[in-house]
This record gives C-alpha cells, structure tokens and sequence, in this order.
C-alpha cells in the first residue's frame, strides 16, 4: 500500500452534507464528495491487511485495497478500471449502497473503517468528469436476440454485460423511463436521474435497445405504474421473438396493514407517495399528488423505504413526521467482537432523520382513526398505537401503553413481499415459498428458471435486497444467459 502506517496516522473523513435549512428546500444531492486529498488521506488508511474481507463482504467483489492504492498514488483511471471491472454502475453504488464492505473492514473490528463508500462515489464521479466513461460496444455480433424484462439495477447491469459480449439486447419498461426503483423508487436528492440518464445513452451506444411503456404480462392488483400509456405484449410473443428472457422486474408488491380503517383516505404505500415526487422532479405531471403539506404525517416501517418517506416529507413541508418501527430500538454501538466481519444490527439515523422527526420503537398500530362522525371513515386523522415487546418469541402488548397519535398522511413503508405474479404467471415461471421465481444460483444452470430460455435475475427471484445485490445478480445471471446461447462465456462472474 501506499502508507502500510496510515492506518494508525488518520482518522476517518467523512462526507460532508449541506446544512439542514438549504437542502430541504429542493429535490438535489447534498452529499458534498471527498476532495482529491481527502480521498488520498482515507485510502492511505487501508491496512493492506492480507486477508481483506471487505471483498467479500460487497457483494459484487469489488477489488478494495487495489482501488485505495491507485487512489492514494492520485492514479484515477486505473482506479476506476479495477471498480469497473466488477461493477457497471458504481456511481449508484458510491451514492445509494449501506456499504457492507465497511462493516467487514478489517479496521472496523476495532476502529472506524476505510470510508471505502466514500472513496468509490470519488472514483466513479472524478471518472465521468475525466471522460473516463465511455461506450464499449463488442467487436462482433453473435446473431443472438436477448429480452430483459425490467429496467432497475439488475436489469440494466445484465443488459450492458450482454450487450459488450455482441448480443442484440432489448430491456422493456412498463413505466414511462427507465431505471425500475432507481428512477421511480430512490428519491433525487439520494440519487438524481442524470446519472441513470447517461448510463442508459453509454449502454444505446453499446447497442442496447429500451422500449418504455411496455407491460410484458399482465399487472397485479396493488402495483402501480407512474404512466399508464402503457402497451401490452403477451409472454409467448416475447419468448417466439428473442432467443433467451430475463426476467428482471422488482419485488414490488408491498406488506400491507390490515388494521380497522386501512381504507380510509390518506393511508398510502410508500410506493405510491414517492414514484409521485420523482415523476414531478423529472418534468412530469401528477394529478391528485399526495401531499404531505401541513400535515401530522406517520411513516411505518424503520428501514430505508421509511427514511425516503420522512426526506420527502420533511421537502413537502410536513408540519411533522414520525416514524413508527415494530422491533426494539437496537444499541446505538454494535459488539464488533460479535459480530464482526458480518453485518451488524445497530441504531442508524439517516440525513433524513436528521432533517426533523420523531422515531417510536417496539410500536404497533391498532387502528387508523377516520374524520367522519363515526370514526371509521372519511380521512384519517388519527392512529391508534400502543408499545409492545417480544417474550418467548411473541409479540404482547405493554399494558398502559395504549396511545392516540395525530395523522393526517400515514405512510405505509413495511417492505415487500414479492414480485408481480402476473408477470411470473404470463410465464409460467414456478415460485419459491415467498413468491419469488424459482431459479438457483448454481454455477452450472444457474438463474435458469424451469421454463426454456427464461432466467430470472435481482429481487424477482431473491426477493427484496440491495442494489448492489441486484447489480451483482444481474452480472451473473448475464453470464448465464451466455453460456446458454454460446455455449461457454467469457463473461465474470
């Protein structure tokens, strides 16, 4: 490494953020990047440690110590070209990802960990503005057609991978723009769509083709689409024109609350509230928005769905936001000697939470509480909520707990439960126990589903995840398609 000491030399450097007052009066990043010493100071703590877990704890592998080293010698296009390498789409990863391969930091079992998502956003964003990036198209055709079902992470990643080895590649979209719950999901001031936007003219460059507007299938009840000029093309017509799918779309189907009053106006999905704002950010028009203006707004569910809520809310201009989680609140610090190199479970506030809400745990709501004159219609007003805790692996209500909360926007934020079963359906795709399309990661057969040619690929067939899980799955299942229709691949896996 560049300094085998610095690790004992430097603190960690983290990102800076715009002040509070200025970012919540616009949709922007706020993220402000690490400057070109700055990176250098925080590879330069990289220990060389010879076993480095962090690559195995990202889950596309990225070649950490090797890209810290070319950083801290200030060598960006080789560093970007070891990211590149396992990575298409580090730039979302830099922006978006809970960086696992920070908590599987050797550092990290006893002092703060390489800012190693910080230092990928660096690479991937000093990349774009050097030029760096740039269409790869593949020397020679192979004849082969491809259709990808599904523009997020891993549909994009797998349509690029196919593309670069000669395959006419065609993703379809049922929504108006491409990018699944990157453009329609993730709000803009975590990821702004410029970044999908020149991605997807590199891959048009490389050959790939993007229909929008396209249902391949039939659309299940509860799952929404932000533009409903959509076309409609059955299963058997995609599977007679190309030579192998990918089915690629999102786990969208969302946990449900099914508590007296879940009808009453004002109770939303998160995935109903937030596709609305991006699509205006991004030029659109929305009828009906839903709106968090002046309103007593409760998000249930903790995780990172529930925290895009809050940010959304708060720019709204929310006269509060409280977030409701089911589990006990956990430490504020994990036992890294417990847990270490593996994921821990510890309290984390997000820049949203920090720009103005009120976080409850170990709560459950009972009951949503209407504005008409019997209580149980018209809009909400209220919740119903009372605090519980876990014995002998039962969830019981604390006594005396019992509380009425002010809501006049409840948002549902509780996860997903599965992909779109008309899509599966269309297909004839068999499904796991929880939904999902049935396809193995073997590395012999792997993400083929039991229907001839089909494959499946990212949160359609392991459920909801991360995205660079998606990034990673659908790399993998692009070699597979590969080696489907070649015979062999010279894709990595």
């Amino acid at each position: 490494m560049g300094n085998v000491t610095g690790f004992m030399e430097y603190e960690r450097v983290e990102e800076g953020y715009q002040p509070v007052p200025q970012r919540v009066k616009n949709y922007h990043e706020f993220v402000i990047g690490l400057r070109e010493e700055e990176a250098k100071v925080q590879t330069a703590r990289c220990m060389d440690c010879g076993t480095p877990f962090c690559n195995s704890g990202c889950p596309v592998n990225n070649i950490i110590p090797d890209f810290n080293d070319l950083v801290y010698r200030a060598d960006w296009a080789r560093a970007f070209a070891v990211l590149d390498s396992t990575n298409n789409f580090p730039e979302f990863t830099g922006r978006i990802c809970p960086a696992p391969c920070e908590a599987a930091c050797t550092l990290n079992f006893n002092d703060d960990p390489v800012g190693i998502k910080s230092i990928e956003r660096a690479i991937a964003d000093r990349a774009w503005a050097l030029h760096l990036v740039g269409p790869r198209p593949a020397a020679k055709k192979t004849g082969k057609r491809v259709a990808v079902i599904g523009s997020g992470p891993a549909g994009l990643a797998a349509a690029q991978q196919l593309a670069r080895v000669g395959h006419d590649v065609t993703v379809f979209e049922k929504n108006d723009a491409i990018g699944g719950l990157l453009r329609y999901g993730i709000p803009d001031f975590k990821l702004e769509k410029m970044h999908i936007d020149r991605r997807v003219e590199q891959m048009k460059a490389e050959g790939v083709v993007f229909r929008t507007g396209v249902l391949v299938g039939e659309l299940e009840d509860g799952v929404s689409v932000t533009d409903w000029s959509t076309e409609r093309i059955s299963a058997e017509q995609v599977k007679a024109e190309f030579d192998a799918v990918l089915l690629a779309g999102g786990a969208e189907r969302s946990r449900d609350l099914p508590v007296p009053g879940r009808n009453l106006a004002g109770v939303h999905f998160a995935m109903e509230f937030l596709p609305q704002q991006n699509k205006i950010n991004g030029g659109g028009k929305v009828d009906n928005q839903i709106r968090a203006d002046g309103k007593h707004v409760v998000v249930i569910g903790g995780g990172d769905t529930g925290s895009d809520c809050v940010g959304t809310s708060n720019r709204h201009g929310a006269k509060s936001v409280t977030q409701f989680e089911l589990m006990p609140m956990p430490p504020e610090y994990e036992n890294k000697p417990l847990v270490w190199p593996y994921w821990p479970t510890k309290l984390r506030t997000s820049s949203s939470h920090e720009e103005g809400c009120e976080r409850e745990f170990a709560i459950a709501t009972k009951e949503f509480i209407g504005d008409g004159p019997d209580g149980k219609s018209g809009r909400v007003k209220a919740l119903k909520a009372v605090h519980v805790e876990w014995q002998g692996g039962q969830m019981v209500e604390v006594p005396g707990t019992e509380q009425v909360i002010d809501a006049d926007l409840v948002l549902l934020a509780m996860g997903f439960v599965s992909p779109i079963a008309g899509v599966l359906n269309a297909f004839g795709v068999e499904r796991d126990a929880r939904g999902n399309a049935r396809a193995t990661t073997d590395l012999i057969g792997g993400y083929a589903t039991g229907v001839d040619k089909v494959f499946a690929a990212g949160d359609m067939r392991r459920g909801q995840s991360l995205v660079v899980w998606a990034i990673r799955e659908g790399r993998q299942a692009a070699r597979a398609v590969d080696e489907y229709l070649m015979g062999s691949s010279k894709l990595p896996r």
